[in-house]
């Protein structure tokens, strides 16, 4: 008889969070899910139980708190709670120029998008390491690839999680462990509108991707243990176009892009 296993899932209140959710809740897998908003969560929770008939645990918790981490992890040990599936989807972006955006964001954007990550990483990816199986899925974007002006924090921080999924993930392999990196472009998950994108160009050039599709394709990546995801064909070209011109030029197309359109 096979073991229950259970996905921790940040981000989880809407968006690829949400979706993740759905997914693994289909496949009779437990959940932890991890957002700030407790009301959205159990909402979700009732959701899911009701339909799938699993069980669903809510942490409420800000994960730009240097703490959240460790919280996190004590809670579930001293509930018994063995973590097979890490998704680190939690993130954000804004769309402005760096030196008129408030510090205090641009900090907040690399505790969640960066800090977060590597803790949660680190803390559950040593349980996995020790037992000799696990998989972790990290959230970055096809913005990993390329500088991104009027955006330049939140590309760089992708940029991040690319390279650092990928290096941890020749660590882990070894162990049994597989690390991959989801990198989708544009999608509906509402990310556009936290990261003040509604008046760029980007989401009126390109066609956003359905967040239930995303989550589909990153979640078969990972179980096969893939270490790179793109969503379509369009989104891996933009990713080779990238490498194969010179690196000035895909900056000044996302300079294009991230810019507000204008009013006609």
């Amino acid at each position: 008889m096979s073991m229950i296993k259970t996905a921790l899932i940040t981000g989880a209140s809407g968006g690829l969070g949400y979706e993740f959710a759905k997914i693994f809740a289909a496949r009779k897998c437990d959940l932890v899910l991890v957002a700030r908003s407790k009301e959205k969560l159990d909402e979700i929770k009732a959701e899911l139980e009701e339909k799938y008939a699993v069980n669903v645990l809510v942490i409420a918790k800000d994960l730009t708190e240097s703490s959240a981490a460790n919280e996190i992890y004590e809670r579930l040990g001293i509930l018994g709670v063995r973590i097979d599936y890490l998704i680190n989807n939690a993130g954000f972006g804004d769309n402005n120029c760096y030196f008129d955006t408030e510090w205090q964001r641009q900090e907040q954007m690399v505790k969640l998008n960066i800090l977060s990550l590597m803790h949660l990483t680190h803390l559950f990816g040593n349980d996995m390491r020790r037992r000799g199986e696990g998989k972790i899925l990290n959230v970055a974007s096809i913005a990993a690839f390329m500088a991104g002006p009027y955006m330049s924090v939140y590309y760089a921080s992708k940029a991040f999680v690319l390279s650092f999924s990928q290096a941890i993930g020749a660590e882990l392999r070894p162990y049994g462990v597989t690390v991959t990196t989801l990198c989708p472009g544009p999608t509906t998950t509402g990310f556009e509108a936290a990261a003040n994108l509604e008046n760029s160009r980007m989401f009126k050039l390109f066609k956003p991707a359905e967040a239930s599709a995303v989550a589909r394709t990153g979640y078969a990546a990972m179980m096969k243990g893939k270490t790179v995801a793109f969503q379509d064909f369009v989104t891996h070209s933009t990713t080779v176009l990238s490498k194969i011109f010179p690196r000035c030029m895909s900056t000044a197309v996302a300079k294009y892009v991230n810019s507000p359109a204008k009013a006609k």
